[in-house]
């Protein structure tokens, strides 16, 4: 590798310097996805910085999700994160291709069930009204990113006899019902055994927990979604 030295008399300090150049050469192709960039001491030399600041700037670029370290055999360009912008409502299929990725989709479940008492609260329901629940694992690219849980009023029931492969919102729109806002809770969770099974990640793994409230042009509560989400194949804009 030719020679770059940083600029030691900028603003910008050392390790943020190489970051850029770092991220500026993985998102230009130079190191594709999957692909081995260059030792410590290879950097080190390449543009004359220290191991301290070489490896602060690795470790900020694998906190970011760009790099993923293997012990023993370096640092490799990881599978670049799904971001979901949540002050937009999107859907994970059209998220996915404005990324290059190629979504689909596994129904885990479709039904009828009983309301829970969280439903009524927020007016999801009325008494003695039932809930459509269609609990789906999304993937991109063929691997598990989320699974998630929809729950729509009784009146949604119509959905049971659609595709649920592909996107629910398209769906929705189809037949007038536009999802134009919504309320999010984000927090950390663990992964059940059934929900390890589905994501792919062993038992207790961190998850990312989303827990949301979908209303339509209305002003009326269209679903709820529960998510648990693989925090190293997704991130959030908030």
């Amino acid at each position: 590798m030719k020679k770059a030295i940083l600029d030691q008399d900028s603003a910008s300090p050392l390790y943020m310097q190489l970051m850029r150049k770092l991220r500026s050469d993985i998102i230009s192709g130079v190191y594709p996805v999957h692909s081995r960039i260059p030792a410590e001491q290879e950097l080190c030399e390449t543009y004359q910085i220290s191991r301290v600041t070489v490896r602060k700037a690795l470790a900020e670029l694998t906190r970011e999700g760009l790099l993923e370290r293997h012990q023993g055999k370096g640092t490799f360009v990881s599978i670049p994160r799904i971001r979901l912008d949540l002050r937009s409502i999107n859907s994970f299929n059209a998220v996915c291709a404005s990324m290059g990725r190629k979504p689909t989709t596994q129904v885990v479940s479709a039904l009828i069930t009983a309301a829970h008492p969280s439903d009524r609260e927020i007016h999801l329901v009325e008494e003695q009204e039932n809930i459509v629940e269609i609990t789906r694992v999304r993937l991109a690219d063929g691997l598990p990113v989320m699974l998630e849980t929809n729950r729509f009023p009784q009146r949604y029931e119509w959905l049971l006899h659609e595709d649920l492969t592909g996107s629910l919102y398209s769906l929705l729109r189809s037949r007038g019902v536009e999802p134009e806002q919504a309320i999010h809770e984000i927090s950390l969770c663990y992964a059940s055994p059934t929900e390890a099974k589905w994501l792919g990640v062993d038992a207790g793994a961190a998850l990312l927990a989303l827990e949301e409230v979908i209303y339509d042009q209305e002003g009326r509560p269209l679903h709820t979604s529960r998510q648990r989400i693989r925090g190293d194949r997704f991130t959030f804009r908030i």
